[in-house]
C-alpha cells in the first residue's frame, strides 16, 4: 500500500490578526508543503468566542493572501463542527478514555495532581459544581524525532497531566478538535511554533485513542525582539503591514535560515516566491529562538 500523500496545514486561532511570528509559521508550513509535492490547508480554529472576532479572522486570511501563500481546498471554521467534538468527547468517556472531572486548577495543585473528588475512578460528581471533560492520560516516557529540534523525550503522568478536552464553561479545548481535525483532514506533519511543543505528546496519546496515525512534527523555534521577548498575540506584537509583502516574505526566509539574496526585494512577489520553493530546506532552520529582521538592506 503506498504512503499517504503529504499533506500540511496552518491553524490559527482568529484573536488578532497575522503578526510576523505567524507569517514565519504559514510560510515554513507552506513551503514545506509544496516542496513535498503535498497538499496544504488553512484551518480556522475559531474555539473561544469571547476573545475572537470576525475581523480578526479576515485579517488573518488577508495576510495570508497578499504574499500568495494560497491554499487548497476550502478553509475549516473549527466553529462549524462543535458537535462533532463533543461527539467524539464522549466517546472516549463511553470507552473508559476520558472522565467527567469536577476538580479546579488549584485543588489539583493543592492535591499534587491527584483528584480530590476522585474523578478519574468514576466517582459520583458533586451536583452543585461545574463539570469538565479530561483525557485519561496513560503513563508513558513519550520519545518521538523532531524534524527540526530532533529527538524529543517527554514524561506523561496519568492523573497529573490529564489534559481537558471540554471546558466547564462547555467550550472545546484545544486538545481534542485539533487532533479530530488532524486526523479528518489526514495531515500527515504539523510545522507549528515551539510554543506549542510540550502540547505533542497528550496529542499523540488523544490521536491514537481515537484510531488515528499521529503525524510528524516540525517545531519552529519561536521569534523574539530585539528585547528577547517573544512574538505573540499576547505580546501585543504589532500586525504585518499587507502593503509590504515582499519585504514580509524577504523577512520571514531571513529568520527561518534560508539566506535569500537582497537583489530579491527590488524583484516581484512571484520571484521572491519562486526563489523560496527552490531553494527552501527545513534543516536551515535554527534549532533556537529567531530574531525578527526588521531593516533588511537595500
Amino acid at each position: 500500500m503506498p504512503p499517504p500523500s503529504y499533506c500540511g496545514r496552518f491553524a490559527p486561532s482568529p484573536t488578532g490578526p497575522l503578526h510576523f511570528g505567524s507569517l514565519v509559521t504559514a510560510l515554513a508550513s507552506y513551503l514545506e508543503a509544496r516542496k513535498r509535492g503535498g497538499t496544504w490547508l488553512v484551518r480556522i480554529e475559531d474555539l473561544d468566542p469571547l476573545r475572537e472576532s470576525p475581523e480578526a479572522t479576515t485579517a488573518i486570511l488577508n495576510g495570508l493572501q497578499c504574499p500568495g501563500l494560497i491554499h487548497d481546498g476550502d478553509i475549516r471554521y473549527q466553529s462549524t463542527r462543535l458537535a462533532l467534538y463533543r461527539q467524539y468527547a464522549e466517546q472516549l468517556v463511553e470507552h473508559g478514555k476520558a472522565y467527567y472531572c469536577a476538580c479546579s486548577r488549584k485543588e489539583l495543585a493543592d492535591h499534587h495532581g491527584h483528584h480530590p473528588w476522585d474523578c478519574r475512578n468514576g466517582a459520583p460528581l458533586p451536583s452543585d459544581r461545574p463539570w469538565a471533560i479530561r483525557f485519561a492520560l496513560t503513563d508513558e516516557e513519550a520519545l518521538w524525532q523532531d524534524r527540526i529540534l530532533g529527538a524529543q523525550h517527554q514524561t506523561l503522568r496519568a492523573g497529573f497531566d490529564d489534559p481537558v478536552i471540554i471546558r466547564k464553561e462547555g467550550f472545546i479545548a484545544y486538545q481534542l478538535a485539533v487532533v479530530v481535525d488532524d486526523i479528518d483532514q489526514g495531515i500527515t506533519e504539523v510545522v507549528r511554533g515551539s510554543d506549542l511543543l510540550e502540547a505533542t505528546a497528550q496529542q499523540r496519546q488523544i490521536c491514537q485513542a481515537l484510531g488515528g496515525t499521529p503525524p510528524q512534527w516540525a517545531h519552529i523555534p519561536v521569534i523574539v525582539n530585539d528585547q528577547g521577548a517573544k512574538l505573540s498575540k499576547q505580546n501585543h506584537a504589532p500586525a504585518l503591514d499587507d502593503s509590504q509583502p515582499c519585504q514580509n516574505l524577504w523577512r520571514a526566509l531571513v529568520a527561518l535560515g534560508q539566506q535569500p539574496p537582497e537583489t530579491l526585494l527590488r524583484g516581484t512577489l512571484q520571484s521572491i516566491l519562486d526563489w523560496a520553493l527552490t531553494n527552501w530546506s527545513m534543516a536551515r532552520i535554527s534549532r533556537t529562538s529567531m530574531t525578527d529582521s526588521l531593516h533588511p538592506l537595500s
